[in-house]
């Protein structure tokens, strides 16, 4: 069975930090690009970051650059998004998708994790 499966997420404060993981079963999330999207209520899904299959390109959304970081642990075939100063706004809905290479578009991605939700509050 080919799935992502996320973890991570929880209830933070204001300026603290998670670390959401992103797990791959039945393929090698190795040879994906790996995005991370988010979806907050009455708002649309939009991508946060993504890292390349090979050379480990990476990108991230203006709003999250500098406090976000991806990384990949090939050996446990996951990726690992890093977020640090959490504000209220990044409260949302977090998701993983592969695909082959990064894009903006959701369905570009073949593969989605069942989501995990992030809540930064006081």
């Amino acid at each position: 069975q080919l799935q992502l499966v996320e973890s991570g997420g929880g209830l933070v404060q204001p300026g603290g930090s998670l670390r959401l993981s992103c797990t791959a079963s039945g393929f090698t999330l190795e040879d994906y690009a790996v995005a991370w999207f988010r979806q907050a209520p009455g708002k649309e899904r939009e991508r946060v970051s993504c890292i390349a299959s090979s050379e480990g390109t990476e990108f991230y959304a203006d709003s999250v650059k500098g406090r976000f970081t991806n990384a990949r642990d090939n050996a446990k075939n996951a990726v690992y998004l890093q977020m640090t100063s959490l504000n209220v706004e990044d409260t949302a809905v977090y998701y993983c998708a592969a695909a082959i290479w990064c894009t903006q578009s959701a369905t570009s991605y073949d593969y989605w994790g069942q989501g995990t939700q992030v809540t930064v509050s006081s």
